[in-house]
């Protein structure tokens, strides 16, 4: 009943809101030819019917409509019910409300209206496919955007088509290589195919802005899915989902049923209205970028939405193991030995398989021996090219060779998790303040001052004028963070005030008045150190500071507006104020067992054999020292007593309150 109390609300105010905005919202997305609606019967397909799906459009054809469905919360079931109907060929989604229509729009996007307030409509209709396409459960075949392309640093082929329909079975059925998706030029006819797709591309510039293309996305595809890492959004859930269920007893069982779902869930949500609701979406900030206010502020939710997923394995091989690792995402950064950050790593460029060769006897990776022949390190995969975020993964890779048995095993232990009990933070100011005095200060979203902190957590650097009187304002420019230990940087609000990656550190704003500014950003570290150095310029100006406009880069490519409280490089004179601030940020890592292979190996290869003689002659050498030392021991004994024999009353020693000679003095330091 709450589910349904809740998703009626959601319902009745997009009906309210469609029915004053029909009228308005009639204008074409983009300049195409009109066209008439499509009909057309399920018995012309000699395949398989299935859906292509058109997120934030709505088909506004009252006249044709066939049936509403009040109360459906799963679109696959919206889905089933427009595909039972031999007459349905098209339909409207929302959380709760599942209409069905005799017509569709077909490949002429100007009969469909924009919907995004309050809800966004998720808009499908009928295609045919045929029967010898790959199996796929999704409920809907491909998912289509209008007005992006795709750029052409991800091109993979380019062919001729007739239709938006046939590009997108073109990439369906290409088996040359892995298409995921597509877009489709419509006044040369051309389809343009790539290897990635948004989710895939990461921060990436996959699409360009093109209003004469089409985009579209193919929904089976495969994707590792052993691993899997969910980043938290505060206070925020999306106001459409495509699955709603109730009483899920906990946020693990929630994520279960996201990586069990019948298509590609990227995002959900768990008790959003204070009961057991689960809701699933395929979508996430990566695929909403074309949606204006995709998302519901509610104070105490949470959207836990998937970053990349992770396939691991380890080979062990006679005097290394060798780590081969497989992401859902392009992957741009380095993976290192977490111990040897600098001397073991490797870096590695917008790829989603890469590897590491960690040997046994090198001191560059230091891979620690746990016992006869067992072996085990700990790696890092960092996104970043210098800083740790919460985003990166830690895994421990371990070998063991059983020589008797002739096996080999090797495991994995995967789930970096930045928790646990951290070293309290410890601050270290040092400011060149004329006047107005400034101060900078670690703090957290609310402005409270903060003493102890993990990787991930939300944090903010706030700079205020110490004086309340002051009728002065500030603006910050060139924050710049630092290692604590070689003395690497990274620029974060660049010479114009504007941030120079939105991921790590966002706009400078104000609060309240000019005299406090607040730059918001997640908690980093630097892999060679726990000490994170920040700087900054601030400038006082009088009366007011006027921000800077910052082009600010979308998913979808898209650059916008947003202001900032810096302004245009200027020489620093005698007003500019330099701020720098210390912190101590500490991670630690705890890893979950999730796997262990045995795997046969014959000892007469030579690369075991070698390890296993290796080993024999290290334990020779050792015991013929033991024997040199035992016997050198035995030599100077004997001659001390034959000293203490010839010479029972030596002279005094020139050693402070000892009579010992230099022969006793060596036979003890040999001892």
């Amino acid at each position: 009943m709450h589910v349904m109390r809740l998703a009626l609300m959601l319902v009745l105010a997009a009906t309210a809101a469609q029915a004053q905005g029909n009228r308005r919202r009639q204008t074409p997305v983009r300049s195409r030819p009109q066209g008439s609606p499509v009909t057309r019967s399920d018995n012309a397909c000699s395949g398989d019917v299935s859906f292509e799906l058109i997120t934030g459009f709505v088909y506004s054809s009252a006249d044709d409509i066939i049936d509403s469905k009040i109360g459906t919360l799963l679109l696959s079931e919206c889905m089933e019910h427009c595909r039972a109907n031999k007459q349905c060929q098209a339909l409207n989604f929302e959380t709760g409300l599942c209409v069905l229509f005799k017509t569709a729009a077909g490949e002429n996007s100007a009969g469909l209206a924009v919907s995004q307030f309050p809800v966004f409509t998720l808009y499908a209709q009928k295609v045919c496919l045929p029967k010898e396409r790959p199996s796929c459960k999704s409920p809907w075949a491909y998912e289509t955007v209008p007005g992006l392309a795709i750029a052409p640093t991800f091109t993979a082929d380019s062919r001729p088509v007739a239709s938006r329909a046939d590009c997108a079975l073109m990439c369906i059925l290409e088996n040359k290589f892995q298409c995921r998706a597509v877009s489709y030029h419509a006044a040369s006819s051309t389809c343009t195919m790539a290897q990635v797709d948004r989710n895939m591309a990461g921060r990436s510039r996959l699409l360009n802005v093109d209003e004469s293309s089409d985009y579209l996305e193919v929904s089976c595809v495969p994707k590792p899915q052993k691993m899997c890492d969910f980043q938290t959004i505060k206070g925020r859930i999306l106001k459409t989902v495509d699955a709603v269920y109730q009483d899920v007893e906990s946020t693990e069982e929630c994520q279960a049923r996201c990586k069990e779902a019948d298509f590609n869930c990227y995002s959900y949500d768990f008790m959003s209205a204070s009961e057991k609701i689960c809701r699933l979406s395929h979508h996430s900030s990566a695929t909403l970028a074309h949606i204006q206010e995709p998302y519901l502020e509610i104070s105490n939710a949470t959207t836990y939405e998937m970053q990349s997923c992770y396939q691991v394995t380890v080979e062990c091989r006679g005097a290394e193991m060798l780590a081969k690792i497989s992401t859902s995402t392009l992957f741009h950064g380095k993976v290192y030995a977490k111990d040897r950050p600098n001397s073991c790593v490797m870096d590695i460029k917008n790829s989603t398989e890469f590897e590491i060769v960690l040997p046994y006897n090198d001191v560059n990776c230091d891979v620690v021996q746990d016992g006869p022949g067992a072996f085990s390190t700990n790696i890092v995969i960092q996104h970043h090219d210098m800083i740790v975020t919460s985003a990166d993964v830690g895994l421990a890779l371990h070998c063991k060779y059983d020589l008797k048995n002739q096996t080999v095993t090797n495991s994995l232990i995967s789930g970096l998790e930045v928790k646990g009990a951290l070293d309290t933070a410890e601050f270290f100011e040092e400011t060149i303040v004329e006047s107005p005095n400034v101060v900078m200060r670690v703090t957290s979203p609310k402005g409270d001052d903060i003493f102890s902190a993990q990787v991930g957590d939300n944090m903010a650097l706030r700079f205020e004028i110490t004086d309340d009187q002051s009728p002065y304002e500030i603006f910050v420019r060139d924050l710049i963070a630092m290692d604590g230990q070689d003395n690497s940087e990274i620029l974060l609000i660049d010479q114009r005030g504007c941030p120079t990656d939105p991921t790590i550190m966002s706009s400078v704003v104000q609060m309240g008045s000019g005299s406090v500014l607040h730059a918001p950003f997640q908690a980093f570290k630097f892999p060679a150190s726990d000490i994170v150095q920040f700087r900054a310029l601030v400038t006082p100006c009088f009366p007011r500071c006027e921000p800077v406009q910052c082009n600010v880069q979308g998913f979808d490519g898209v650059s916008r507006k947003e202001q900032s409280f810096g302004r245009k490089k200027r020489e620093v004179h005698e007003t500019d104020i330099m701020v720098a601030q210390s912190v101590r940020i500490t991670d630690k890592f705890q890893f979950v067992a999730s796997r262990q292979e045995e795997v046969e190996v014959d000892l007469a290869q030579e690369t075991c054999s070698s390890s296993f003689t290796g080993v024999i002659v290290a334990c020779a050498l050792f015991l013929a020292a033991q024997l040199v030392l035992l016997m050198a021991w035995s030599y100077l004994w004997h001659k001390k007593r034959a000293t203490k024999q010839i010479d029972p009353n030596p002279p005094p020693s020139l050693y402070f309150g000892t009579s010992s000679s230099r022969t006793s003095s060596t036979s003890y330091l040999a001892d």
